[in-house]
């Protein structure tokens, strides 16, 4: 028994809806990304210690880093928070409908 054609229609729509959250995540997660390789340069100490011998302090370097993306992303977590929530929203219902109707997608019997 196959599944009637609105049903897999639904299901295609409720698949597309989820991708399009996922593309949205992603997207952010890109520019926050973008933003944080246009921050590096700056970010860089311009210590002259290290032309006298000395070491560069890497730790300083990384803790700017983290602080720097800790503000990005604090910046757009109210925006990540909803989509994620979104998202496990859209995978709860996608699996409940394949609880329902999942033997019936790929021409199989229930």
């Amino acid at each position: 028994m196959r599944l009637p054609s609105h049903r897999r229609a639904e299901f295609s729509r409720m698949q597309e809806a989820r991708r399009q959250v996922q593309r949205q995540l992603d997207l952010i997660d890109r520019q926050i990304n973008r933003r944080m390789t246009a921050l590096m340069p700056k970010l860089r100490s311009r210590e002259s210690s290290y032309r006298r011998g000395k070491d560069r302090d890497g730790s300083a370097f990384l803790e700017r880093y983290r602080s720097h993306l800790a503000a990005l992303t604090a910046e757009r977590q109210p925006e990540i928070d909803a989509l994620s929530r979104k998202l496990a929203r859209q995978d709860l219902a996608i699996a409940r409908f394949l609880e329902r109707h999942g033997g019936c997608l790929d021409g199989r019997a229930a």
